[in-house]
């Protein structure tokens, strides 16, 4: 027994030694950060960006050479690509004019416009033109001050209401919205920028500073063009201007009884108070839009006689989804004498096509639809106005795929289906009208290949000759010209770099414009992601994603897993398509030190089947799943595949969505996940704005007692289920998801009496701003302490947030 017993002390006291040396050194962390994109990003080049089509057909755009940026246009009508000016001339043209002086291999110019005499651009925030010869250059003067129209100076509206004085506001100088939305809405012909004071609606014409009201009853809570979804509150107009630019259509926005939602900046003075509408899940009284269409001329308003309708969107949770201001779901008629638009109802099971005559704002209706769960979310264009023909094409999944479909605009009949074959369309980048042909994006019509990767097809639109523009086995990003007569396409796999091609409208190559070079990447030791193929929980549905392995990877040993997951359902958690990134976040330099990092699409993800995207989502119940049931079944799975996945040694993690996944699997499975860390989660969606969840779930209901169907995904409901590490971080100004989400948790972990561990960033936002590096190098520490079971470096220093700003923009 003695010997025993020594022999046991000594093997113990062996096992303590191995485990106090495992300890990773800065060298280890900085080894892991090469591999983050600020720093391999140098290490690829000609990647092609800003795409632009040229009123002519040629096509301007730049391209990330060794040397520097360097500006190229194609011609289709030549077949042939060359440079779009001469750099060094450039330079020195503009240098003669600039304090801080450009270089010819950094140039960073933008809306690259032909002019008669030379060519047009702009470059930091002024407009210059050229000469061809590039003999010299000049720039616009400064934008004129506003001015007031002396049209419109009378002492009432054209409503007879008082008019208000107008206000001198020099819009160049006027805040930008955060989403992106710039706070001006420009016209297509780019004379006007349509812009909110005051609650009410305004024009400026651009060249003379000329300013004109053209609503005068906006008031506070009641205003026109808001943008506002409660996750997002800017000072843009939002609004869709019609192609000649003579009229609008936008909305007065009714956030009377919306509740507020706020928040208090940290500070050793008086704090801030941030405070604006935001209508919650369940709300009684949430958001109205009230739509009016404006003659600019005469400012004359119209609004549309319909009923209020409901804060909505069919392809986003906004009503405007691109960034661009733009109001989706309305279309004008090209004489402007009708506006077509798509009403939602509050829980998105209904969608209904209406038409306005804009003479008189009557409405009629032309096409409903009802499904059972949610309406949409695959295609990123779900209907099109074809008043010319009297037709609307129409996107629907009642087949179970996303398909396009024919109808009568008078009647609202089905003519035909128009696309067929599994896997939905994702996008009808163009229709040419008087060929009566489609063109759209779709993914999974290709069986050979993986049901991510996107392809480009045309159709006729009686539904005959359904035919594939580009090659299979590689994922195909589309840029049409806006006559649908080429297209540029980007194709790409995991692993193999971008190659970008100037192609006609029957996929045939018109001339090469690049291909993206990774051989001083690959030399660095970079290895691409593998892709991976696992069963979902019930056993029989594949499931895709990604799988990240230390560069120094060896097969005979057994690494911990950590799992990034994000549920969608808006969006997958891999990214929704397969195509080459030289770093996908933080995800190899995770796996460098010492991990297998995973990333599963699980069912309830869109970009497949509607009974796929249907999986978790539809029930507050089944939104409460998370994926989770298949993160776990695919980890198991990759154990069986590779000796190598410790199925035994999980951790999770994920950002928002993900955040909230993260705890409902800390909580739900707590025998499979040890550690979690959870950013910025929806914990309850009770406590998020109304639109995201309503469309997922469905509307909140209660029963005689007061219980919610909303209870059961709440996740502070289980918090007495925690047995792992579990972090919680938030932003302390958190505008998207507000930071009580991960409070409500703390609480409930308290009072289980549960250990955990939360960060709270002072003045963050949803994302995390100059504070990300640190938060990035906290999640590290965490997992090697209590995961691996090793000790990180005490205080590892990344890259700072203004250099990894100067780092992506190093070539611009």
């Amino acid at each position: 027994m003695k010997r025993l017993h020594l022999a046991a002390l000594l093997v113990a006291s062996v096992a303590s030694a191995a485990f106090a040396q495992k300890s990773l050194t800065d060298h280890d962390y900085a080894q892991a950060e090469r591999w983050m994109g600020y720093n391999v990003r140098s290490l690829v080049h000609g990647t092609v960006s800003d795409i632009t089509y040229l009123p002519d057909g040629r096509v301007f755009f730049r391209v990330a050479e060794d040397s520097g940026a360097r500006y190229y246009i194609a011609d289709p009508a030549k077949s042939s690509k060359e440079l779009a000016f001469d750099h060094v001339k450039l330079a020195a043209a503009l240098n003669t004019h600039m304090k801080n002086k450009v270089a010819a291999d950094h140039l960073s110019l933008s809306a690259y416009k032909p002019e008669v005499a030379g060519f047009a651009f702009e470059m930091r925030g002024e407009t210059w033109h050229c000469d061809t010869a590039l003999t010299m250059c000049h720039v616009d003067p400064p934008a004129p001050e506003p001015v007031e129209n002396p049209a419109s100076q009378t002492t009432t509206t054209p409503q007879g209401k008082a008019k208000p004085a107008i206000a001198k506001v020099n819009l160049g100088t006027a805040p930008r919205g955060r989403r992106g939305h710039a706070p001006v809405n420009i016209s297509p012909d780019k004379k006007l920028a349509a812009f909110i004071r005051d609650h009410n609606l305004w024009v400026r014409t651009i060249a003379t500073g000329l300013e004109k009201q053209l609503t005068f009853d906006g008031i506070a809570d009641y205003g026109y063009a808001t943008d506002n979804a409660g996750w997002q509150h800017t000072d843009a107009a939002i609004l869709t201007w019609s192609a000649d630019s003579k009229m609008i259509a936008t909305f007065q926005q009714d956030q009377r009884k919306t509740g507020m939602m706020y928040l208090v900046s940290t500070t050793n003075r008086h704090p801030t108070l941030e405070q604006w509408r935001y209508p919650l899940v369940g709300d009684e009284d949430v958001t109205k839009i009230e739509p009016v269409v404006i003659d600019v001329a005469s400012a004359k308003v119209t609004r549309i006689k319909t009923e209020p309708l409901e804060h909505r969107s069919m392809e986003c949770d906004d009503v405007s989804c691109d960034g661009d201001g733009r109001w989706n779901d309305v279309e004008f008629s090209a004489d402007d004498a009708h506006l077509a638009f798509v009403a939602t109802s509050r829980d998105h099971k209904d969608e209904w096509v209406r038409v306005a005559d804009l003479a008189t704002g009557a409405v009629r209706e032309v096409y409903h639809e009802h499904v059972p769960t949610y309406y949409g979310w695959q295609s990123k264009i779900d209907w099109k106005y074809l008043p010319s023909s009297n037709e609307l094409l129409w996107v629907s999944e009642r087949s179970d795929y996303a398909q396009i479909y024919l109808y009568d605009l008078t009647t609202g009949k089905l003519k035909n289906v128009v696309t067929h074959g599994d896997g939905p369309v994702q996008d009808i980048p163009y229709v040419d009208e008087k060929a009566r042909v489609v063109y759209f994006v779709a993914t999974g019509k290709e069986k050979a290949q993986d049901p991510y990767l996107r392809n480009l097809y045309r159709v006729n639109f009686d539904g005959k000759g359904q035919t594939l523009l580009t090659s299979v086995g590689v994922d195909h990003a589309i840029d049409m010209a806006p006559d649908g007569k080429t297209f540029v396409d980007t194709a790409s796999t995991v692993s193999m770099p971008q190659t970008y091609t100037l192609r006609d409208n029957a996929g045939k190559e018109i001339v090469a414009l690049g291909k993206v070079d990774v051989s001083a990447l690959v030399a660095s030791g970079w290895k691409a992601p593998m892709l991976i193929d696992v069963k979902a929980r019930d056993g029989k549905t594949s499931l895709y994603g990604f799988l990240y392995r230390p560069t120094n990877f060896d097969a005979a040993k057994k690494y911990p897993v950590v799992d990034y997951v994000y549920p969608g359902p808006q969006d997958g958690g891999c990214g929704g398509v397969h195509n080459f990134n030289a770093a996908h976040g933080d995800h190899q330099s995770l796996a460098e030190l010492g991990f297998v990092v995973v990333c599963i699409d699980g069912q309830g993800n869109p970009h497949r089947s509607k009974s796929f995207h249907d999986a978790h989502a539809s029930t507050p119940e089944e939104m409460g799943d998370d994926t989770i049931p298949d993160q776990v079944s695919g980890i198991k799975d990759l154990a069986k595949q590779f000796a190598w996945v410790d199925a035994n040694n999980v951790g999770i993690w994920g950002h928002s969505g993900g955040g909230n996944a993260t705890v409902s699997a800390m909580f739900h499975s707590p025998e499979f996940f040890k550690v979690g860390w959870a950013e910025s989660g929806n914990h309850d969606n009770r406590d998020y704005e109304d639109d995201w969840d309503e469309r997922w779930a469905g509307l909140e209901v209660k029963d005689a007692e007061g219980h919610s169907n909303y209870d059961k995904h709440a996740n502070q409901n289980y918090a007495d289920q925690l047995r792992g590490k579990l972090m919680l971080v938030h932003g302390t100004m958190d505008d998207n998801v507000p930071p009580s989400n991960s409070l409500l948790v703390a609480d409930a972990l308290m009072k289980a009496n549960k250990d955990f561990d939360m960060i709270m960033v002072p003045n963050a936002r949803h994302g995390y701003g100059e504070q990300t590096q640190y938060i990035m190098r906290r999640r590290w520490d965490y997992f090697v302490k209590n995961l691996m079971g090793a000790t990180p470096p005490k205080e590892y220093k990344v890259k700072s947030y203004q250099d990894v700003i100067r780092a992506y923009y190093a070539d611009r």
